[in-house]
């Protein structure tokens, strides 16, 4: 395998804490009090609007502006509420070293996916930052945000692979033509990826480390 596309949330970086707290601060300026902070998992991986639309009813335009309200607390504070999960900087430095190109696709912003990765000091591994815009408005689907890594990146399908945690981001690259790993370490579910069609499903950072190196 040549090349090695990564999701950041929930693949590389622990990130509910910041998420789900940025979507508390955003609902509570709508004066609606969420007591089910698990259920707010949901909002890690899909598109924010999409999540607003479809767990509170919102519609396309009040969805964008909870979108701005969650990140003025995210941008602040919630980006950086998240952890590494345990070996990923040594599993990145071993793709490097064998000259894999690793290269990031996720949904998140590309500039605070950006900030993120330099924050943990794993920027340096990636060939390849890619993300939504800042507005949210294109490059948002996954589809969409591999797609758009593929042309920048000029990887060949074939010769690459998706690793993610939830159905996005295995549809995404059975879609493209990429090999595509599911990882349970994350927010998905064992059954999600399976019904999503991966490839192959590792359950920790290390068994995913032993199948790219392999």
């Amino acid at each position: 395998m040549k090349n090695c596309f990564f999701d950041l949330d929930g693949t590389l970086t622990d990130s509910a804490e910041g998420i789900i707290n940025s979507v508390l601060y955003a609902l509570s300026t709508y004066g609606i009090e969420e007591k089910d902070r698990a259920a707010l998992t949901s909002f890690v991986g899909p598109p924010l609007g999409d999540s607003f639309m479809k767990r509170y009813g919102f519609s396309e335009e009040q969805a964008e502006e909870a979108i701005r309200r969650f990140r003025v607390r995210f941008t602040s504070i919630g980006i950086f509420e998240n952890a590494l999960y345990e070996g990923v900087d040594g599993m990145l430095a071993s793709l490097k070293e064998k000259g894999v190109r690793v290269i990031l696709a996720t949904s998140k912003p590309e500039t605070f996916a950006r900030r993120i990765l330099e924050h943990f000091g794993i920027a340096r591994y990636f060939d390849f930052i890619c993300g939504a815009n800042l507005e949210e408005k294109s490059r948002v689907e996954k589809e969409d945000v591999l797609l758009y890594a593929l042309e920048t990146s000029g990887a060949d399908p074939k010769e690459s692979c998706m690793i993610g945690d939830r159905r996005y981001d295995v549809t995404a690259g059975k879609k493209l033509g990429l090999s595509t790993v599911g990882v349970l370490y994350g927010y998905g579910t064992r059954e999600e990826l399976e019904e999503s069609g991966a490839d192959l499903i590792c359950e920790t950072v290390e068994e995913l480390k032993g199948v790219l190196n392999g």
